[in-house]
């Protein structure tokens, strides 16, 4: 399995926001083929990143997801403000080398 890792600094008042956007997204990649799940994960703690992890069953299927028009097609519309956004954070990619516990 391979897990990409999306670190984003979001200002404050941006928050809702900023999960309101993922909530109403256009939901392409669900439709890509080697897609495991998404998860958006908000900070426990004050200044630290939301992150959104997405799970591909390899390498190859996330990197065929970039390349897709698809992929093009959701990050096209910006529906927030720069404002939005703090410095720092970023793109993180792994493979998953162990892995334990109940996983769909």
């Amino acid at each position: 399995m391979f897990v990409v890792s999306n670190r984003i600094m979001v200002n404050a008042g941006f928050e809702e926001a900023f999960a309101e956007r993922f909530r109403q997204r256009a939901g392409q990649v669900e439709k890509q083929p080697g897609f495991v799940n998404l998860q958006v994960l908000r900070p426990a703690r004050e200044g630290a990143p939301w992150v959104v992890m997405t799970h591909w069953q390899d390498k190859a299927a996330f990197e065929a997801w970039v390349e897709s028009e698809d992929f093009k097609l959701a990050h096209r519309e910006q529906t927030l403000p720069k404002e939005a956004f703090g410095s720092g954070g970023g793109l993180e990619m792994h493979e998953v080398e162990i892995q334990a516990g109940s996983h769909n």
